[in-house]
């Protein structure tokens, strides 16, 4: 029996030292990866979080960019890392859904590779032209392409946000345009600026200063609802109802992560975005504060991952590892 009554208490004694461990998280600091080079949306946003957490916990979430084959080198980093809760990732819509789609193998399967921690930020894409094709609206743009198909549009590049975006639009409109693709959003700007290609479909961000001097014309945003920094520029869904083909960050940590960590995480990151400081900046940047839990994130992904697959396959859109 005293044999019994001391393993009793090792045991309570071990199970409270577990849960204290997991209280006490993180002890250490935490490697924050983002799979995008310093200086875009993706990376500003996660640096912005990586200074809050550091704050909140009191340690440092070190930003360690691991770029490559459309965010996927950094995506295989972490899903073949420790599940510990020191490691986590600031994902995308390509490598957490449409690569797996477009590319021909990738080393992880993002169905089953994180745990999702929370959704950060919309990113908005905005749908304009250059003021020589003479069209101001959603509408026109349709039926301008009607009469004559084929116009050319840039993006950033095959299976980007805004191609992908562009190809929704184009189905659901039944329209034909031509996808010009650039290397990278800045070049295809230029053309764009330039009139050479007269559309595209991409990221706010870059596209604002052009839009407020005149440079170009805004015709209407991803979103559902208005966006703030654009206001009186209307969705597209407003023409083309249903219509919804924003970008977005989140945070994931994974797979098998302890729940107790996620947890955590997704405590911190709300108030986090819910602090009126971080959203003036995320809005800045032209980014819609978001927030919810880690189940949350989880539709939105399983929700992404059907309809971008209907789009991917219906415009036969195909990339090569690299």
């Amino acid at each position: 029996m005293i044999r019994f009554a001391l393993f009793l208490i090792c045991l309570a004694w071990t199970s409270g030292g577990v849960a204290l461990a997991q209280t006490d998280y993180p002890t250490h600091p935490v490697q924050f990866v983002v799979p995008f080079a310093p200086g875009g949306a993706t990376d500003i946003i996660t640096r912005i979080m990586s200074n809050q957490f550091q704050v909140r916990f009191h340690q440092a979430f070190p930003v360690e960019n691991r770029t490559g084959a459309g965010g996927n080198i950094g995506a295989a980093y972490i899903a073949n890392g420790t599940p510990d809760g020191y490691s986590i990732f600031m994902g995308s819509p390509g490598p957490l859904v449409t690569n797996e789609f477009l590319y021909p193998d990738i080393p992880f399967d993002p169905r089953k590779a994180f745990a999702p921690v929370v959704l950060v930020a919309r990113l908005p894409n905005v749908l304009v032209v250059h003021p020589s094709l003479g069209v101001k609206t959603v509408q026109e743009l349709i039926d301008k392409a009607r009469v004559t198909p084929g116009i050319n549009f840039a993006s950033g590049g095959t299976g980007a946000s805004g191609h992908l975006s562009m190809e929704l639009f184009k189905a659901m409109t039944k329209t034909d345009f031509t996808h010009i693709p650039y290397k990278g959003t800045g070049q295809s700007l230029q053309d764009v600026l330039a009139g050479r290609v007269p559309v595209t479909f991409d990221n706010l961000t870059p596209i604002l200063p052009y839009i407020k001097s005149g440079g170009l014309i805004a015709l209407g945003v991803s979103t559902t609802g208005p966006v703030a920094a654009l206001p009186g520029v209307p969705p597209v869904a407003q023409t083309v109802p249903g219509f919804e083909a924003s970008s977005w960050v989140a945070i994931v940590a994974p797979a098998k992560t302890p729940d107790s960590v996620i947890a955590r995480l997704n405590q911190e990151a709300n108030r986090i975005l819910a602090n009126s400081d971080v959203r003036q900046k995320l809005i800045a940047l032209a980014a819609e504060p978001a927030g919810g839990s880690p189940d949350d994130l989880r539709k939105l992904l399983a929700d992404e991952r059907i309809k971008w697959k209907a789009v991917i396959e219906t415009a036969g859109i195909k990339l090569q590892n690299k």
